[in-house]
């Protein structure tokens, strides 16, 4: 298994001393002392997430072979207790906090602790212990007070991570450009086998996941890639998953493929798959409480603030949508896709936006979310429309009351972050696309694919664009975004890699965009 390294954290930036020894630990966290586990069981890294002002979560899971068939981890059939330190310093001697939680069994040996009364807009660091066995350290920060307007936030994110279609160097990239926070906006994992023309670079362990114990070797096997633990190391993340974390392209209770004879997906039967994939998207992530799973229910969205600099919607855009309609796909003239109740959020998810839009007295609204939200119509004839079915696109009127929301709200800047699509793109938004005089309205920023669909062309260029005047930048490489937020203005770099079908890629910057202050849509800066 890759583990990571005291090379390779180095090599991420956190600087000297990150494994030092553990001082005055025995007295501290002796009920931690009799693990009996022979060898390390921190072979998943450590991870922290869900900043806020006085605290954040910190999480690992325990393992001792990561991909045994049962998704047990290889641990014994009994709780341990783990003992964990948060510092201010990464050689660990400034102490601000310890204590002991319990892996357990029924979390598949997963610790989350929910930090509180620490200091606002301050950096610190973190780490586990259990009997002899110590973790690296991870560097987190607890989010600015909410009266506070911070100067900056270095914010990055990425979605689509395919083990078996290349190599994570883009996460360790990531993390070598030092981000303050990470979102990962979807398909963190991927439920299949690679099927590609390309072939496989590497194994996904055991079958297509469906049952709970395969859910949690997928996600066990993901954790044990280096690259991945070290962009976990480096900063606090947001989460939220897309379709492959569950079953692709499901839909609320609606999966990809009904009464398949492979998975025999029920309506009933996904419900239980679907409860299996949320268990151990939990377990495996820093989430806090409110995101513990109740049956096939899960609660991912969730506003989490930046003092007055920015909120940050975290949005779930699999688990409450109306079906893809015309079986999803590119489709042409589908004009139920207009309907105005269609709904790719909920009512509930979507009153809590609007209501947040209102609420708002932050200089940036970002909506962290996982599918196109621009219109992109591939029919270059105006009486003819062909877009995607599982985008915004396909819930067009959802779209339209989201962002009519903002407007009327009179939110300073939004900005959608999006993933899923495996190219960079940088668009303007509008309320109505067909209005050549239509304002702009907001700014969306598309990540590519870490590893998704290979090493990409390269190319910059979408023939779509051309009539499409409100996309303003295509790029066919993999890699992520590096963003960085001040009162003035929010710059977005769009990081590539050279390739992925091996390690090590170097990795630069293929285009820069700014968008100012109180000045919709996107100005292209450099590359």
């Amino acid at each position: 298994m890759d583990n990571i390294s005291r090379r390779s954290l180095l090599s991420a930036g956190l600087g000297a001393g990150l494994v030092a020894a553990w001082p005055g630990a025995a007295v501290a966290v002796s009920t931690a002392d009799d693990a009996g586990l022979r060898t390390d069981p921190f072979q998943l890294g450590i991870a922290s997430g869900e900043p806020w002002p006085d605290g954040f979560v910190i999480w690992t899971r325990l393992a001792l072979d990561p991909v045994a068939g049962d998704g047990r981890g290889g641990m014994p059939s009994r709780n341990v207790a783990v003992a964990w330190e948060v510092a201010e310093d990464a050689s660990m001697r400034s102490v601000v906090a310890r204590g002991v939680e319990h892996a357990r069994i029924e979390t598949a040996h997963s610790v989350h602790v929910e930090l509180k009364g620490l200091r606002p807009g301050r950096e610190y660091f973190y780490r586990f212990r259990t009997g002899k066995h110590v973790s690296v350290v991870g560097r987190t920060l607890t989010s600015p007070a909410p009266h506070e307007t911070p100067a900056a936030l270095a914010m990055a994110f990425a979605s689509c991570a395919h083990y078996e279609q290349g190599y994570f160097t883009a996460y360790s990239r990531l993390a070598q450009d030092h981000p303050d926070l990470v979102l990962h906006l979807g398909d963190y994992m991927y439920e299949g086998r690679n099927v590609a023309n390309s072939g496989k670079l590497r194994d996904h362990q055991g079958p297509e996941t469906s049952l709970l114990q395969g859910y949690r070797q997928r996600h066990a096997q993901y954790k044990s890639d280096a690259d991945l633990q070290a962009a976990h190391a480096i900063a606090p993340w947001l989460v939220v998953w897309d379709d492959h974390e569950v079953d692709n392209n499901w839909a609320d209770e609606i999966p990809e493929n009904r009464d398949a004879k492979q998975l025999n997906d029920t309506t009933e039967r996904f419900r239980m798959r679907r409860a299996a994939a949320f268990q151990a998207y939990y377990e495996n992530m820093p989430l806090r409480a409110m995101s513990v799973p109740a049956g096939f229910d899960m609660k991912i969205y969730r506003t989490i603030q930046w003092g007055q600099l920015a909120n940050f919607h975290m949005m779930d855009t699999r688990q409450y949508r109306d079906d893809q309609l015309a079986g999803d796909g590119w489709k042409k003239n589908v004009a139920e896709r207009l309907a105005e109740d269609r709904t790719i959020t909920g009512a509930e998810q979507e009153k809590w936006l609007l209501d947040g839009f209102r609420n708002s007295t932050q200089r940036w609204d970002i909506l962290g979310q996982q599918v196109f939200f621009a219109e992109k119509d591939r029919a270059q004839a105006p009486e003819i429309d062909d877009v995607s079915m599982d985008g915004w696109d396909g819930y067009a009127s959802s779209r339209r009351r989201i962002t009519q929301g903002w407007v009327d709200a009179n939110v300073r800047n939004a900005v959608v972050l999006t993933g899923d699509v495996h190219r960079n793109w940088a668009n303007d938004l509008k309320v109505d696309y067909r209005d050549p005089a239509s304002p702009v309205v907001g700014s969306e920023l598309v990540c590519t694919s870490v590893t998704s669909t290979g090493n990409g062309t390269g190319s910059t260029v979408d023939p779509v664009m051309a009539w499409n005047p409100h996309l303003k930048f295509y790029n066919d490489n993999r890699g992520y975004v590096n963003t960085r937020i001040t009162r003035d203005a929010m710059t977005a770099d769009f990081r590539v890699l050279d390739y992925v079908t091996t390690p090590g890629s170097p990795v630069s910057t293929k285009a820069s965009f700014a968008i100012q202050d109180g000045v919709p849509g996107l100005v292209a800066t450099g590359a």
